[in-house]
């Protein structure tokens, strides 16, 4: 499934070749602090155990792999990528104490990975931004171990009519707010139409389900404002 803005040349890499250096700071402003809840909800999820391996796609500065290695005492191997040179650098700077990481500049559509060969697999705020959803999934079911679970934590569909009010007269401000704190707003004009575009609960579900995984599910969070999806390789 091709997205279309996402396939207008250069716009994704541009985004984030812009606003790198400020994004976990941009993060915590734009949700005020919830962004890292709803990623300790994602591990929680997860119920991990030491020695697993975990591939974290769209890793921005490594948020969940850090989260990933408290919760496992530090003992597993995780690969981060992202398609950003920026991103890869500041999680590097940022996470230099971990020798178990692995640091991969690729896109989520195409990872110079051999098949079969992690626990899970998690991409966080980074689904939206592929090109190809489909091949972004196909991709994940390849690199899973038989018996890997598959997670993605995504901005959603909002259920409550209330609520969606809110959130969508808030998103009008987001551009503002990152020309205040990171001094540009066209990132954020990107971000608001991406979060618009993207695919609803259920149709993500059928899109999993149609790149082989099972058991699918997901949970909203914050009212849907976010979910997270699940789904294993059997």
């Amino acid at each position: 499934m091709q997205q279309y803005l996402q396939n207008k040349k250069g716009l994704v890499q541009n985004v984030f070749d812009r606003v790198y250096d400020q994004y976990d700071l941009m993060n915590d402003f734009m949700s005020l602090g919830i962004h890292r809840l709803w990623k300790k909800n994602l591990l929680n999820m997860m119920n991990s155990s030491p020695n697993q391996k975990l591939i974290d796609v769209a890793c921005g500065t490594g948020d969940v792999a850090k989260l990933f290695l408290r919760y496992v005492n530090k003992s597993s191997k995780i690969t981060c990528v992202d398609p950003n040179k920026g991103m890869i650098k500041k999680g590097r700077e940022k996470l230099n104490e971990f020798e178990n990481l692995n640091w991969i500049i690729s896109p989520a559509e195409k990872l110079p990975l051999a098949d079969n060969s992690f626990d899970f697999y998690t991409i966080s705020f980074g689904l939206r931004n592929a090109k190809n959803l489909n091949k972004a999934l196909s991709e994940a079911y390849r690199v899973l171990k038989p018996g890997g679970r598959y997670f993605c934590l995504e901005f959603s569909k909002i259920q409550n009519p209330s609520l969606d009010f809110i959130y969508k007269n808030y998103s009008k401000l987001i551009p503002l707010i990152g020309k205040i704190v990171v001094g540009e707003k066209e990132p954020y004009e990107y971000l608001v139409k991406s979060i618009e575009s993207f695919v609803n609960q259920d149709e993500l579900i059928d899109l999993m389900k149609k790149n082989n995984f099972k058991k699918c599910s997901y949970k909203n969070l914050s009212g849907g404002i976010v979910s997270i999806h699940s789904g294993w390789k059997i």
